[in-house]
């Protein structure tokens, strides 16, 4: 009896050395799931909890598949938008396998998952960028300000320059619609599509010039805005400052005229009054007059009067005088009326 129990055991020993030699056994980590298959079938139900396994040796095989989030990185692609404007779109994703039974059966292996990602992820960005102008792939929000879009307009009498597409959905939007398009053509490979997004979108390199030459427009043309205001605020400031020079110089004038009417009609009165009071004071007053229209009108010039000019009567009536012995100095002759005049 106990050599046959004995034998028990090492028979029993025998065959789980060979079980684990011919790969009997499988252990089935936390971050996986399993697919057993038979002759390339499955075979039972997927195996996704952790633990020591067993299976047929030889004739079953183990296909491991990855329970966590993958990642899916696309191409960055050119493709045209609505408006016809060439970009480069550089995508993102993020899935996992939900239903590894399916995904088996479909795909066999992440290299063709990541292929078959590639097809309906890249189709469906092409169709969202196509359907779209520009301005909605790049803008995240159709609610965002545009501060430097109100200067453009206000800047361009036209409204032309800086003038956008209005907003109607957004960039989000457009990853929304990838994102829920995209997901469910994947559910039946047993993918489940966690998030789709824009990495980075850039110009094409001939585009990329014309919209740094139509910047480079835009921002001339608002120079050329802000120049010819100034211009014409500073020729409105010339014209009133030239206005206000000629009222003040007109006003000056008036203010002298004025001055110089009322001084020549006080000056006017004056004689007036001296004339009236006697016959000698007038004529006294019209030689002090007649004086200072000498050194007025003489002075170094050379004036030719007539002997009944007006102008020539004190000149003519001054007479010379008779010398004397006399150690005083000689008297000029008066002047009926006023006094002498020397020679």
């Amino acid at each position: 009896m106990k050599k046959t129990g004995f034998g028990c055991l090492v028979a029993l020993a025998a065959l789980a050395v060979f079980v684990v030699a011919s790969g009997g056994i499988y252990t089935v980590l936390e971050t996986e799931q399993i697919i057993v298959t038979q002759f390339g079938e499955p075979v039972g139900d997927p195996v996704k909890e952790p633990g020591l396994k067993f299976k047929i040796p030889f004739l079953q095989k183990v296909n491991r598949f990855d329970k966590r989030i993958l990642e899916w990185d696309g191409r960055a692609t050119e493709m045209p938008t609505k408006d016809k404007t060439y970009i480069m779109v550089d995508t993102y994703a993020r899935w996992m396998i939900t239903d590894p039974l399916r995904y088996f059966e479909k795909l066999r292996d992440e290299r063709s998952a990541q292929s078959r990602l590639d097809d309906i992820l890249g189709s469906e960005v092409r169709n969202a960028v196509a359907k779209h102008e520009l301005i909605e792939v790049i803008r995240t929000t159709k609610d965002r300000k545009e501060t430097v879009d109100e200067d453009l307009v206000e800047a361009d009498l036209s409204g032309s320059v800086g003038k956008l597409i209005p907003i109607r959905r957004g960039r989000s939007a457009l990853e929304s619609d990838i994102y829920k398009t995209a997901r469910a053509k994947l559910r039946e490979f047993g993918i489940e599509l966690l998030d789709a997004r824009f990495k980075r979108i850039n110009y094409n390199q001939s585009v990329q010039e014309r919209i740094y030459d139509r910047m480079i427009s835009e921002r001339q043309q608002i120079a050329e805005r802000f120049r010819s205001e100034g211009a014409g605020e500073a020729a409105k400031i010339l014209g009133d400052m030239e206005r206000d020079l000629r009222k003040i110089e007109s006003e000056a004038y008036k203010t002298v005229q004025v001055t110089m009417g009322e001084a020549d009609a006080t000056a006017t009165e004056i004689y007036a009054k001296a004339y009236n009071q006697s016959p000698e004071a007038a004529e006294f007053y019209e030689f002090v007059r007649t004086l200072e229209l000498y050194s007025d009108v003489l002075g170094d010039s050379t004036v030719v009067l007539t002997t009944d000019s007006d102008l020539f009567k004190y000149l003519k009536s001054v007479k010379p005088v008779e010398p004397s012995n006399s150690a005083d100095a000689p008297t000029p002759k008066k002047v009926p009326g006023g006094p002498g005049l020397p020679r």
